[in-house]
């Protein structure tokens, strides 16, 4: 099994359930109980790589909100300017009070850094609830719902933004590679005990540990397949779950 294809989340995963698998069976009694503890240690590293982890997930979420805010905004901007185009006595009064409301708030929000857009929204938005004339404009053109809806994801990227950096402040600087590796030499180490320990004490019973720990692997092993052939076939990868038994 090549440890280092699979991704940090699901290797901390696999590494969590090898030791769990191992308690059940009493690695004192089989004499592993000096390798297992050394992969035991390791579990707090694990913790570290999950919490790292974390962060990523984190950033990915605020990523799509952008995105969705982002949309909002255009699509916004784009109804009113394709509206403004159409000879309607009884939407010429709703287009110029919202041309002059994004002209007045900026037309490039959605370039903005991600504070600043923040901001530029929650200005916009209070202008929004404040000027009645702008209010019934969005409801005159029917694209209250839009803004409505743009409020509702800002007000989440913003709260999600504070949630990120809060755990990016107390988790600790780690070195992912590093642990990994030396986890990865710690494991085979561990198997190497295991083949070792079951020639050596030949009245103990390995088979039930071996099993399960091959079942494991075996999953695993499947699983990597599969992502490798879905790579092969052009199909988009990088937002699938990690993998879980």
């Amino acid at each position: 099994m090549v440890l280092s294809t699979l991704r940090n989340s699901e290797f901390t995963i696999f590494v969590n359930q090898v030791a769990g698998i191992t308690v059940k069976h009493n690695p004192n009694i089989l004499h592993l109980a000096k390798p297992f503890e050394k992969l035991n240690l390791l579990l707090p590293e694990m913790a570290k790589i999950k919490a790292h982890e974390q962060g990523s997930v984190l950033s990915n979420k605020l990523h799509d909100l952008d995105y969705e805010r982002d949309l909002l905004l255009n699509a916004i901007m784009a109804q009113v300017k394709t509206l403004s185009k159409l000879n309607l006595p009884s939407l010429k009064p709703h287009t110029t009070v919202l041309n002059n409301f994004f002209d007045k708030h900026g037309h490039d929000i959605a370039n903005a850094t991600y504070n600043a857009e923040t901001k530029r929204i929650e200005d916009l938005l209070a202008d929004y609830e404040n000027t009645s004339d702008v209010k019934s404009a969005f409801a005159g053109l029917n694209i209250d719902i839009l803004i409505n809806q743009l409020k509702v994801v800002n007000k989440d990227f913003a709260d999600l933004f504070m949630q990120r950096n809060e755990a990016e402040a107390a988790a600790e600087k780690v070195n992912t590679r590093a642990i990994r590796l030396k986890t990865e030499r710690v494991f085979i180490d561990f198997l190497n005990a295991i083949e070792y320990c079951s020639t050596e004490y030949e009245e103990l019973d390995y088979t039930p540990l071996c099993n399960e720990l091959n079942d494991l692997i075996t999953y695993y092993k499947t699983q990597l397949k599969a992502r490798i052939t879905r790579r092969n076939t052009g199909k988009d990868i990088s937002v699938e779950p990690a993998i879980e038994k």
